[in-house]
């Protein structure tokens, strides 16, 4: 298996391994990985994140007896997990109608011993399973932790005529720790401020998806990578060595009202810890690999969710899953797959042939069984393909056939910048044998012949008989990749601006449609997207040329991800400076941009903001209100063709406006 060569490290951890290594000759570096710093974060303003850290390090990081829910087998059934101290014995879950939880359902947990924690405290996972809820009801639920019952906390199911959900990708909980991986006691003292930090971004991220759903999404699906620390690197190989990433990653409020169903990621499959902190319905030894279980499934409405354990490499185990769930779930009218490998992705992982590879074993599966959409992570970017089928192998490869081309085509130089686009340094018209046959290998995994012909209107894409393959990006902000240099032909769009994103899907019996945000602007980064199942009679007015494929419209102007973004702006001055007006001065740079965008808001979350573009770097914002304190936050753009492209914002300011 490849080893990622270009995941970058930070500066520390790259100087403890030159030393390490003197022996190795110094090669120039990739671009770093960016992650978001949560106290840069709008969401972090007026004492919020020092709020955060307060309780942070006072209870939540020594908390590891958070709740976690998972979907049930079906709409009528919710699971539950947690830890209590192993010498509380048998504890119990209650659930009612009614907050005061009379006349409640008590269920006994069953129990597994767990882990222990650095401390020598022995935990028991507890798992319950609730069963016979009702459609369209709220629900009061309490536990024992310890022997103690909590405060009660609601749940509410949904009606079963339409839903959403909340796609997720890699929250990697901890994965901003200059350290990780690195067997030193300064490890853990990383570890913990990496977690706050991240914990931070992931709550925000779920908060701002559940207002955007209405507060009525039925669960989150996260294609992987909950934590970052597995059991093999982290010091001495401590068995706990997660559990501090799990505090943070259960630690949402969100979460003890929302079910989440996991995917196992790489970060998540070689620590057993997955499996006690998850309670999982229908759960399969068919692909397992031996640490964290192997597929599971579960409905939900009209919709047959497959999850699967690609981490477990024998194919031949998920296609008998695959279609015995499927024969046993006739009635779905979706069907959805979901794995951590982003097999049809665009980031720095989506061209490594052990992606690829996995790829062309597990397509014929997916459409063979007539599933609709694959839902995938990984890859720390967004990227959404057109509806593919037939993707086939059509040059032979090993897993480790091109990893030195693929590190040298995405080096940065001895100085690199953060980039959201790779450099793609291997030119077309390179003469170096090498070179070729790599770029060869680029050319046959674009699976241009995949590409299906479909009928569409706008962007509803009606009866395809294909797959639609989305990655998530990061939804904590924790580690960002670069998307690869050369946007693969199966790419229907694809972002990276180094920000958290989420996606709300929304399911009906005849639509499946896909919106993807930006946590900073809670913006749109694509557009909506829909499959739409309806007979041929409803359709007649809608069809286009069917012998043409979705991709006929071709924008003729550069493609905006291939486009450099401007660097992040630097707000100089925000000055009240008479009355209800507000100066607003950016820091120049040698860079060359088009103009700048300012937002003012008196909410610190940016609703209700008056917007206003400029070419100069010095503007004066008028009637604004007066006696109020508004934050203001700039970012730069760069017009290419007939769109722009946005840089990340500055850092907010605030200013108190005059009478």
């Amino acid at each position: 298996m490849r080893k990622f060569m270009w995941k970058k490290a930070a500066a520390a951890a790259m100087t403890a391994t030159i030393l390490a290594t003197s022996a190795t000759v110094l090669q120039a570096a990739a671009p770093p990985d960016g992650h978001t710093n949560a106290q840069d974060t709008v969401e972090a303003y007026g004492g919020a994140y020092s709020n955060w850290m307060t309780k942070w390090n006072s209870t939540i990081s020594k908390d590891r007896e958070q709740i976690s829910l998972s979907p049930g087998s079906d709409n009528s059934s919710l699971n539950f997990a947690w830890y209590t101290k192993k010498a509380s014995g048998i504890q119990k879950l209650k659930i009612a109608e009614n907050k005061r939880l009379t006349n409640a359902t008590v269920y006994e947990a069953k129990q597994t011993e767990a882990v222990t924690d650095k401390d020598d405290t022995t935990y028991v996972s507890n798992k319950v399973t609730a069963t016979d809820l009702k459609a369209d009801t709220t629900y009061y639920y309490s536990y024992q932790k310890d022997g103690q019952w909590t405060a009660p906390e609601k749940y509410t199911t949904d009606n079963g005529s339409k839903f959403s959900f909340i796609f997720v990708g890699d929250p990697q909980i901890g994965s901003s720790n200059e350290l990780k991986g690195a067997a030193t006691e300064e490890f853990y003292n990383a570890q913990s401020a990496a977690v706050a930090n991240d914990a931070f971004n992931w709550n925000t991220t779920l908060n701002q998806a559940m207002e955007k759903t209405g507060n009525k999404a039925s669960f989150v699906l996260s294609s992987g990578d909950q934590i970052q620390s597995t059991k093999k690197k982290s010091p001495n190989k401590a068995a706990w060595g997660s559990e501090i990433e799990y505090s943070g990653y259960l630690s949402p409020d969100v979460l003890k009202n929302l079910p989440v169903a996991t995917t196992v990621g790489n970060h998540d499959a070689d620590n057993a810890n997955y499996t006690y902190h998850f309670n999982t319905a229908n759960a399969s030894e068919l692909g397992s690999n031996g640490k964290v279980g192997g597929d599971y499934w579960f409905k939900h409405d009209n919709a047959l969710f497959i999850m699967l354990n690609t981490q477990d490499t024998n194919v031949e185990e998920h296609k008998q899953f695959i279609e015995q769930t499927v024969a046993a779930n006739k009635d779905c009218k979706w069907r959805i797959v979901t794995l951590h490998q982003d097999i049809y992705g665009s980031a720095e992982h989506s061209n490594e042939p052990e992606i690829t590879n996995l790829r062309y074993q597990l397509a014929p599966i997916f459409e063979d069984n007539k599933v609709d959409v694959v839902l995938t992570g990984h890859d720390h970017a967004y990227s959404r393909t057109q509806i593919l089928k037939g993707g086939h192998k059509t040059t032979e490869y090993t897993d480790d056939d091109f990893d030195s081309m693929l590190d040298k085509d995405m080096d940065a130089g001895e100085n690199p910048d953060t980039v959201y686009t790779a450099k793609g340094n291997i030119k077309a018209d390179t003469t170096d044998p090498s070179e070729k046959a790599y770029l060869n290998y680029l050319n046959q995994v674009m699976d241009k012949d995949a590409i299906q012909q479909v009928t569409k209107k706008g962007t509803t894409v009606f009866n395809p008989t294909g797959i639609l393959y989305m990655t998530a990006g990061s939804s904590s902000g924790s580690k960002y990749y670069d998307l690869v240099p050369r946007q693969q032909s199966y790419i229907a769009n694809r972002w990276q601006q180094d920000v958290p994103t989420y996606s709300v899907i929304d399911i009906t019996d005849t639509t499946f449609t896909i919106n993807t945000y930006r946590t900073d602007t809670e913006e749109k980064i694509d557009e909506t997207f829909s499959i739409a199942k309806v007979n041929e009679s409803e359709n007649k007015n809608q069809t286009e040329n069917k012998k043409q494929p979705a991709t006929e419209k071709k924008d003729t102007t550069k493609p905006i991800e291939t486009a450099i973004a401007p660097k992040k702006a630097v707000l100089k001055k925000v000055k009240a400076t008479g009355k209800k007006k507000v100066k607003i001065i950016v820091k120049k740079t040698s860079e060359k941009i088009n103009g700048y965008e300012v937002i003012l808001s008196t909410k610190k979350n940016f609703k209700k903001a008056k917007k206003v573009t400029t070419k100069k770097n010095i503007v004066t914002v008028r009637k604004l209100k007066a006696s109020k304190k508004y934050f203001v936050k700039v970012r730069a753009f760069k017009k290419v063709g007939n769109k722009k492209i946005y840089g990340k914002y500055s850092t907010v300011k605030k200013v108190i406006v005059k009478k």
